[in-house]
């Protein structure tokens, strides 16, 4: 019997998987297959390795290699909670990483957009790996293009509504100008996570982080939810609305955040909502510590993932107390 190894380039299919030691082979997002043939694929995930906005520490380029490393062992067993495979329903590829430019800026965010678009003209939904936080802006044009004004759920520590001159590349402006260009419906959105100050909401809700540690998780994904209503639904993760406790490799760290549990409890809580992309941003490996805030990144990206496996009827089964 072929002991098979090395699934992100030998496997020919885009569901199911095999196991493969969690320290070995050729790493991908969760060992998917390494391809760009995307008929009949439910989700892509990409890298956009860019951290040339950022305005404090760098390394965020770094973060996809880091954050496919981190998911091996998503990988090995099947998901808690869902207690599915999420694969055995959902077919998916690693796409690869976005290639750009960085000599070049103002190619930059072209690019990133066209790349998205190239993967969502197929009908495959995108998972993008960032990446410093501007990223979200060109990947929010292209899902626009295709779904219309988007209502955006954002994790974070900042705001990102600072405002700018429409031109530079700063990766805490992109939401106000994403919104003042009607990409975003501010009415359907909502911040979580916030503990830094602007003195305009921009119309979006903001639920601090401090809200969060006092109301609780269903409160949050009460307002989360009727905000959204059936609008098409983009996340974008700064993995900064992580306490850098849980996340001390990034590059703007402010304490006082949310604990990984509560983040992916949120996640989770999200099922039923009309979800049409994601990105996780901001993981700078060489300010992590034994790869604790790739490991959250992964596992935020990985229950997004189930949540699109069990829209596509992948069902739960738990065990114990949840």
């Amino acid at each position: 019997m072929e002991r098979k190894t090395d699934q992100a380039f030998r496997s020919e299919q885009t569901t199911g998987r095999w196991m493969e030691n969690t320290y070995g082979g050729a790493l991908s997002f969760l060992r998917r297959r390494y391809s760009r043939a995307l008929e009949g694929v439910d989700v892509a995930v990409t890298g956009i390795p860019f951290d040339a906005s950022v305005t404090y520490r760098p390394g965020a380029r770094l973060g996809p290699r880091a954050v496919r490393a981190a998911s091996v062992q998503l990988a090995e067993l099947k998901a808690f909670p869902f207690g599915f495979d999420p694969f055995e329903v959902l077919s998916m590829v690693d796409y690869g990483d976005c290639l750009m430019d960085p000599h070049h800026p103002e190619t930059v965010l072209p690019a990133i957009e066209a790349h998205a678009l190239e993967i969502l003209n197929t009908g495959t939904k995108l998972l993008s790996l960032g990446g410093d936080h501007l990223v979200a802006y060109p990947l929010l044009k292209a899902h626009a293009a295709v779904h219309g004004p988007l209502a955006l759920l954002q994790f974070d520590a900042h705001c990102d509504t600072w405002e700018d001159d429409g031109v530079m590349l700063d990766h805490g402006t992109m939401f106000a100008r994403a919104a003042g260009e009607g990409i975003i419906d501010v009415a359907r959105s909502t911040q979580i996570g916030l503990r830094t100050y602007n003195e305009s909401d921009h119309g979006f809700e903001i639920l601090s982080a401090p809200w969060v540690h006092r109301n609780g998780i269903d409160a949050a994904l009460e307002v989360i939810r009727a905000r959204a209503g059936d609008a098409p639904l983009y996340i974008s993760f700064d993995i900064d609305g992580l306490d850098p406790a849980f996340a001390p490799g990034t590059g703007t760290p402010v304490p006082g955040g949310l604990a990984s549990w509560q983040a992916l409890e949120l996640i989770r809580g999200l099922g039923g909502l009309n979800l049409v992309g994601m990105d996780v941003v901001e993981v700078s490996p060489p300010y992590d510590h034994a790869e604790i805030t790739a490991l959250a990144a992964a596992h935020v990206a990985h229950d997004w993932l189930c949540l699109l496996a069990e829209h596509k009827g992948a069902k739960r089964a738990p065990v114990g107390r949840i």
